[in-house]
């Protein structure tokens, strides 16, 4: 209230001073240009005509600047709107893309994408939506156009690029894709570790023990993360096998089993390999230590049957040691099988006749027939010894039976 009472007071002397001067004197203005302009008029005249003048420019002014702000704000295709559709559609777009609403990601991020300067992560979410709408050709041009409006970002879009290709089921193409960019790019980690993990799923093992050095280099991985996935490599080519043309020789076969972790080397199929590896070596005696060894940690039927393949240095312990298995495991085929071979490793006929015998009454197996049936030969029951090799022929694939034979007298 004090403000008003002053503004008001202050208006009213205002009014009075330019009243009593009007009063006490006109005043006089004139300005002349000659033969161009001539004005005259009172000095009071004139102060007024100069305020209505600044007044009106001020009114016109102010009247110019909110026809361009509503312009702005009415035209769509104004600077000012196409910043805010650019802004939501960013906002609009990341939350899709984050919730899982693919279409509306793809849609807002590529809008995104077209109207930033520097649009590689909006190409990249929009690319993502595509493909997990199953758009693939759609999300590889998005990529294409990511890489033309960024060139230097080639890693990064090609690092999606894969991640996308192994999504759809189209490892082979991942793979080429990782390979090209390690080739270019050597040494780079995230490149390194998405190839390790890629080959790991494809079980690509020899490839996995190629790049094995380098993720130690590189420090990709911590030390445990890298030992376990160095002996699942080395495991999965010991059971594949592989090992075995990497030097070819006993020597190179044991360095990789000592790769292994403790662990693994107690696990039956991991020993089973390296054993029947061994034997192919010619190592036999070795490997029927090794599985002797696994036998007693944990008995398994698989390996009671390699421990009848594997010739030891003594027999006689050998049968020793199985006969002891026997008495845990006395209708277990397999370690019959195993019991009726070493017996003839020992030369003792009749005990290796009956242990075969023992083994076909709890299965009929292909294997126990072919055996008995060679001992019967050698024996002198010839009748039996080729019904047995029948049965055994029979039982080794069923489908033989099954399948269309030549009429007599046709070729």
């Amino acid at each position: 209230m004090k403000r008003l009472y002053l503004g008001l007071f202050l208006t009213i002397a205002l009014a009075l001073v330019i009243g009593l001067g009007v009063s006490l004197s006109p005043g006089y203005v004139l300005v002349d240009y000659p033969h161009v302009f001539r004005y005259e008029s009172g000095l009071w005249t004139t102060l007024a005509a100069l305020v209505a003048l600044a007044l009106a420019i001020f009114l016109l002014a102010g009247l110019a600047r909110l026809l361009l702000t509503s312009g702005r704000l009415v035209n769509p295709w104004s600077g000012r709107n196409r910043r805010r559709r650019l802004q939501d559609a960013i906002a609009r777009g990341q939350v899709d893309l984050a919730e899982g609403r693919w279409a509306s990601a793809h849609k807002h991020l590529k809008l995104a994408a077209e109207g930033e300067r520097y649009p590689l992560f909006y190409y990249l979410g929009a690319a993502r939506a595509a493909n997990e709408q199953g758009l693939h050709e759609e999300s590889d041009r998005l990529l294409e156009r990511a890489l033309e409006r960024q060139p230097k970002a080639e890693l990064a879009i090609a690092l999606s690029h894969a991640q996308f290709q192994a999504e759809r089921g189209d490892g082979a193409g991942a793979l080429e894709t990782l390979s090209v960019m390690h080739e270019r790019y050597p040494g780079n980690r995230q490149v390194l570790r998405q190839l390790a993990g890629l080959c790991a799923q494809r079980e690509q093992w020899s490839q996995l023990t190629r790049l094995v050095p380098e993720l130690r280099k590189h420090k990709v991985m911590t030390g445990e993360e890298l030992a376990s996935l160095e002996a699942r490599a080395v495991g999965q080519r010991l059971l594949q096998g592989e090992l075995e043309g990497e030097g070819g020789d006993e020597q190179a076969l044991d360095r990789a089993w000592q790769q292994l972790s403790a662990g693994q080397r107690q696990e039956a199929p991991l020993v089973l390999s390296y054993a029947e590896r061994l034997r192919r070596l010619g190592a036999s005696a070795k490997a029927e230590e090794v599985v002797r060894g696994a036998l007693k940690r944990q008995y398994d039927s698989h390996l009671a049957r390699q421990y009848g393949l594997l010739m030891g240095h003594e027999p006689a312990k050998s049968l020793a040691f199985a006969e002891g298995l026997l008495k845990a495991h006395p209708q277990d085929p397999a370690l019959l099988l195993t019991l009726g071979r070493i017996s003839l490793q020992n030369r003792l006929w009749g005990k290796a006749r009956d242990y075969f015998e023992t083994s076909l009454k709890y299965q009929r197996n292909p294997e126990a027939c072919a055996e008995l049936a060679r001992l019967l030969a050698q024996l002198g029951d010839t009748a039996r010894s080729n019904a047995l090799f029948q049965e055994g022929l029979g039982l080794l694939d069923e489908r033989l039976l099954a399948l269309p034979l030549p009429e007599p007298g046709r070729a």
